[in-house]
């Protein structure tokens, strides 16, 4: 089932005034769809984590967030996820340096963060579920304003 969200998100994106303005040709997208299922994919992915543990140990910083209500991928598979980190990549330090501890907008608890070794950052957003900005725009809005000027959470 199609939530009014998705529904409205179809019915802005193919008003012509919008396409116009992002200057989408009728010719290239004939009309916007959220998903497409039907992509002839070439290679399916199984695994990033070679590629997370090549960009964390370049020194790019890097953040790894959930909706604590994603039902899709749970804060506690992603958390196994950051483990296989530490255990794929031999000698890379992933140790944490800041322990759980919340992250507030407003004065509120909208999350809980923890923070690695290596310019690792992992967030919770209370409340949000797989897609956690269309959830809670303005949390997500504030944790990666933080995380992109490098403030803590």
């Amino acid at each position: 089932m199609q939530s009014a969200t998705y529904f409205l998100s179809e019915l802005w994106t193919n008003d012509e005034a919008v396409r116009g303005s992002f200057v989408i040709h009728k010719e290239t997208v004939p009309s916007w769809r959220r998903c497409n299922f039907d992509q002839p994919y070439k290679m399916e992915i199984t695994s990033t984590v070679d590629d997370h543990l090549s960009l964390i140990t370049k020194g790019y910083q890097a953040m790894i967030y959930n909706g604590d209500h994603d039902c899709k991928i749970s804060y506690v598979g992603t958390q196994a996820w950051i483990r296989q980190l530490t255990l794929v990549g031999k000698g890379v330090n992933l140790s944490i340096t800041y322990h759980w501890r919340p992250w507030h907008v407003d004065d509120q608890v909208v999350g809980y963060t923890r923070t690695y070794a290596n310019n690792l950052t992992y967030a919770t957003v209370k409340g949000a579920g797989h897609t956690a900005p269309e959830y809670m725009p303005r949390e997500c809005l504030a944790m990666i304003d933080r995380w992109l000027s490098r403030e803590p959470l």
